[in-house]
């Protein structure tokens, strides 16, 4: 069984990937395969494992041998489904690999911001607490997450994750009903309800065309004013002018975020050319503990084994 991974080094250094390898002892692992080589490698291969290659029609139109498609990632937008399905290639992605180091980057972050973190290490740095007349400095707020109210938009593994640990630090926590729905179960509120009543914003939610842009201009004015957003989930569900505009007037109190729509980021996008100190930003690292990443090696084997049992585990195709 000839397999090959398409784009390793997007799992990061000092994986172990000995259950990988007992399952195909001559796995052909390539760090990184351009759009103009994917064609060739995928040509002869029976297993494709791949976190962010884009297969498409043509692709697996020409692939003919190939009858498995095992991805490190849950989101599944960078394969044709519909093409995968009706040539009987199986897709399978991971679920649940890395919500213990999302929901830490989240509370992480937030807790830099609330607790004004990174302005008092700057103030140490200028000579500020050398020179106070008393013991501490106090001239940035610091805010207790129980005070506060989180809303969640997306409520799956990564949702409820979130909200599980925002209980244990006594924060309310509401969830908001699909955007673009009108169907508001007992346990939501409606997005606009989320909006004014939410002191932190925390997405988990996907990208289509109904989140599109789902915080925009007029959802950031229509946040509570002094409000957090923290977007781990994808770049495009926000409007970056829009988030720049918003924290710079000081409507928002903060944001982090650790995805852009375009990744690696363009030049000129107004989030990375903000210089407030209210903004964190970090290289899409959320999901990349050592242990997450390792989980989805693990994930990734499991999932082939249960296939060549004849099981069906984590099947999207």
């Amino acid at each position: 069984m000839k397999a090959v991974f398409l784009d390793y080094a997007t799992m990061g250094p000092d994986l172990d990937l000995k259950p990988l390898r007992a399952l195909f002892p001559d796995l052909v692992i390539y760090d990184d395969t351009a759009e103009a080589q994917t064609a060739d490698r995928i040509k002869d291969a029976e297993f494709v494992f791949t976190n962010k290659i884009r297969l498409s029609v043509d692709l697996l139109r020409d692939a003919s041998k190939l009858r498995y498609i095992g991805l490190t990632a849950t989101g599944t937008d960078n394969i044709d489904l519909p093409t995968a399905e009706a040539h009987g290639i199986a897709v399978c992605n991971i679920r649940g690999y890395c919500t213990q180091s999302v929901v830490e980057h989240v509370f992480g972050t937030l807790l830099m911001l609330t607790h004004s973190l990174v302005r008092f290490h700057e103030s140490v740095k200028a000579g500020e607490w050398q020179n106070s007349d008393d013991f501490c400095l106090l001239s940035h707020p610091v805010r207790e997450l129980s005070s506060m109210t989180v809303g969640i938009v997306g409520y799956g593994e990564l949702g409820r994750g979130v909200a599980r640990i925002a209980r244990q630090f006594g924060m309310q926590v509401i969830v908001s009903a699909r955007p673009g729905t009108g169907d508001i179960a007992a346990d939501r509120v409606s997005f606009d309800d989320l909006l004014r009543r939410a002191d932190v914003i925390s997405l988990h939610c996907p990208l289509n065309e109904r989140t599109r842009g789902l915080f925009d201009a007029d959802a950031f004015a229509r946040m509570k004013s002094g409000a957090i957003l923290i977007n781990t989930a994808r770049g495009a569900l926000v409007d970056s002018q829009a988030l720049v505009d918003a924290l710079s007037s000081g409507h928002l109190g903060g944001a982090s975020i650790d995805v852009l729509a375009h990744e690696p980021p363009l030049q000129g996008d107004p989030i990375l050319d903000y210089d407030g100190d209210n903004l964190i930003v970090t290289p899409h690292i959320a999901w990349a503990t050592d242990e997450a990443r390792q989980n989805a090696i693990d994930e990734l084997a499991a999932n082939v084994a249960a296939y060549l049992r004849g099981e069906s585990r984590n099947r999207v195709v």
